[in-house]
């Protein structure tokens, strides 16, 4: 009898969920053997429903104090930027100051001769207008910052011929941000730093949130995790040791398609309040999480700011990775499960890809 009880008992405990407890084990076991391994270094913060379940540091801030990462470490946001630029939008749409299908040129009426490009071609990555960054980094003089006007300017020069027709195809640009990020300024009259803060990151308390630009506005801010790449023997370097032609120096005038930074704990808030109406509502969260279909009826698999997909086992998923020299990042955001996934790292090499998929299966055992 006593066996049998046991053995009721066993089954019970082997098909009962893993709780918290062991999932925090089983994240801390892979981020530390990938840190062991030189292959992460950065913060993780995973959260269900709002509730941190695992949150810890792995590495150095900076390499040359020995100053370690920890929980207040804000990170370049490098795309992960594209949300807050894309909410904007949606912010400015909502005081009627705009609107989704307005003609782009409307607001750069340099850019003219795009006339049939829309905010929401932009928005949704369907405007066929080629990066920004290939002809900066050919043809910009690099003994100055290139700036959002800058690439206007460029732009309406040269006119660099369209991709595709807008709304033929899905092309991810960051031309497209950084025209969001200039049409901001200019509709708000406000920078975009400005506007940013005091839209969205005062509102919502993300006191670690700000627009920085490292190198084009230098400012003091505390706890501030540096990137770093490896060099040819393996060393960690940051990229302005290859001097100011690198072009994370350069481009540093530019915001739009990257330029925030925060840390993980005010992304947490960020992506809590986005599960309520402090700053949109239902409406405005259908524009943010729901892609849009090309001429040939394909979905983008792209809405306001955000990649977004059907899962069978997850639900839906809204998420958006981030990548600049030194930095790469995973926001994962289950929608229909309530969980959050956050991870971000200043180590950027070939090797250290996001675990994401390793931590989707640790949250579904």
């Amino acid at each position: 009898m006593k066996k049998l009880l046991l053995l009721c008992w066993l089954s019970v405990y082997l098909v009962t969920p893993a709780p918290a407890q062991s999932k925090s084990a089983l994240l801390d076991s892979l981020f530390s053997q990938l840190h062991r391994q030189k292959n992460f270094n950065g913060n993780v913060l995973i959260a269900e429903k709002g509730v941190p379940i695992f949150e810890k540091s792995y590495g150095k801030a900076d390499e040359q104090s020995d100053r370690m990462l920890n929980p207040k470490s804000a990170f370049e946001l490098a795309s992960l930027s594209k949300q807050f630029t894309a909410l904007a939008i949606v912010l400015l749409q909502k005081q009627g100051k705009l609107a989704y299908d307005d003609p782009m040129a409307k607001y750069l009426p340099e850019l003219a001769h795009y006339d049939k490009i829309t905010l929401r071609h932009l928005l949704h990555h369907t405007s066929g207008l080629p990066n920004y960054t290939d002809y900066f980094i050919a043809h910009w003089d690099k003994s100055k910052f290139a700036t959002n006007e800058d690439v206007i300017k460029a732009f309406a020069q040269v006119q660099p011929g369209v991709l595709f027709q807008p709304n033929e195809k899905f092309n991810y640009s960051n031309t497209g941000y950084v025209l969001l990020g200039s049409i901001i300024e200019r509709v708000s009259g406000q920078t975009y730093a400005d506007f940013l803060d005091q839209a969205i990151f005062k509102p919502l308390g993300m006191t670690h949130t700000l627009v920085y630009q490292s190198r084009f506005k230098p400012q003091e801010v505390e706890d501030y995790a540096l990137g770093y790449l490896l060099d040819s023997l393996g060393n960690k370097v940051t990229p302005d040791s290859y001097g100011k032609e690198f072009f994370t120096y350069f481009l540093d005038g530019m915001v739009g398609d990257r330029g925030v930074s925060s840390t993980a704990r005010d992304l947490l808030k960020w992506d809590q309040a986005l599960y309520t109406d402090q700053l949109i509502g239902l409406q405005d969260k259908e524009q943010l999480f729901n892609g849009l279909k090309t001429q040939d009826g394909r979905e983008t698999g792209y809405g306001f700011g955000w990649m977004l997909k059907q899962d069978e086992q997850y639900g839906k998923l809204v998420s958006h990775s981030g990548s600049w020299a030194g930095y790469i990042h995973y926001f994962d955001r289950h929608l229909d499960r309530g969980k959050t996934i956050i991870v971000l790292q200043n180590l950027d090499t070939w090797k250290n890809r996001i675990a994401i998929e390793q931590v989707r299966k640790i949250l579904y055992p």
